[in-house]
């Protein structure tokens, strides 16, 4: 199975085209034609098969013949993560929490992140193109990049984690997280919270959480949580 992606689609739509650049892909690449069907999703929880009617490179339209609902998970889990130096291990930590099954990431920008500048529309590709891949009919919510402390001032609801390398008493993730609970998890940059950070985390509710022994990158911690919550709920 291929998974295809229109954000426009919902049950009142009868026929649409693709893109050029997906309609490229479809009659060019796949050597789709008339007839043949496609599994499409709107990440927005439905897939729907729909029948091609006009196989055109430019222009390839298509009809709707069924849809599903697919039931969206009982928990939520939102990251909340520093954008790292590198781009591209950024763009990793993104592509792999949607195929683990992550709710929803906002870049935070805190006192010692190098990166602080984010092209979403570029990120929104990636969540778009992991998801398809994925085989899955959610697409992850992506959040504009906001300072660590307006985050703190936003409303949130669940369980409340911030995971740090700071000294002090922290149990692990996994002893926290209950199955069907929302959960927020902080990732800090690369050289970690300040105390100042973690002591504002703390005033908000937050509770401080290990990921293991080892020092972790930041994309890498990121997907240990992502993992964590998935498995607690998916065990």
């Amino acid at each position: 199975m291929q998974l295809f992606y229109n954000s426009t689609l919902d049950n009142s739509i009868s026929q649409f085209s693709f893109s050029s650049e997906e309609s490229k892909h479809i009659v060019k690449v796949l050597r789709k034609k008339e007839g043949d069907t496609l599994s499409i999703t709107n990440g927005k929880g439905y897939i729907y098969e729909a029948e091609i009617i006009e196989a055109n490179l430019k222009r390839c339209k298509a009809e709707l013949i069924s849809h599903k609902k697919i039931h969206s998970p009982k928990h939520s889990l939102h990251l909340a993560v520093a954008p790292t130096k590198i781009n591209d291990r950024f763009e990793w930590f993104l592509e792999k929490a949607t195929e683990i099954g992550v709710t929803e990431i906002t870049p935070i920008i805190c006192e010692r992140s190098e990166r602080k500048v984010i092209k979403l529309e570029r990120m929104q590709k990636v969540l778009q193109s992991a998801m398809k891949q994925s085989l899955q009919a959610y697409l992850p919510k992506l959040n504009p990049a906001i300072s660590y402390s307006e985050f703190l001032l936003t409303e949130k609801t669940g369980l409340l984690f911030v995971a740090h390398c700071a000294k002090g008493e922290k149990m692990e993730l996994k002893r926290r997280v209950a199955p069907d609970k929302d959960v927020t998890v902080l990732i800090g940059p690369e050289g970690d919270f300040t105390q100042n950070e973690i002591d504002l985390a703390y005033e908000k509710g937050f509770l401080p959480i290990s990921l293991g022994r080892n020092r972790l990158r930041t994309e890498t911690a990121a997907i240990v949580a992502c993992t964590t919550v998935s498995m607690i709920n998916n065990g």
